[in-house]
């Protein structure tokens, strides 16, 4: 089973929605690329159980949203967030890993436009 986690602070009217927008449009991009590269073994990982309406299923169930009460609590998700591939060993620096707004915060360039000034 593939396993991989992705780890968001966002905010938006109606998050909810937005959130759920962007896993049914990611998940079609990565299964039409799949298919498109015939990626059998992969697809076959990600075929869905029988609670779903979709062939395969590239996000779990559901959500783990939590409100953010402070400065201090924005401080340690930052935290965790930035340090979690380097925790699964994926790289030796937050700011190594390429999809992380590390980058951003440490005045970088990265890969998307990051909201830094929160406070």
């Amino acid at each position: 089973m593939l396993e991989n986690h992705l780890h968001l602070i966002a905010r938006a009217p109606e998050l909810s929605n937005v959130l759920k927008s962007i896993k049914s449009y990611t998940a079609r991009q990565i299964v039409d690329l799949l298919e498109q590269r015939g990626a059998d073994v992969v697809l076959r990982q990600l075929k869905a159980g029988h609670k779903t309406q979709s062939t395969y299923q590239v996000w779990q169930e559901g959500s783990h949203p939590e409100q953010i009460q402070d400065d201090e609590m924005m401080w340690q998700k930052l935290e965790y967030t930035h340090n979690n591939p380097v925790a699964r060993g994926y790289v030796d620096d937050p700011l190594h890993w390429r999809y992380s707004s590390a980058r951003n915060y440490a005045r970088q360039p990265g890969l998307v436009e990051v909201v830094t000034d929160w406070t």
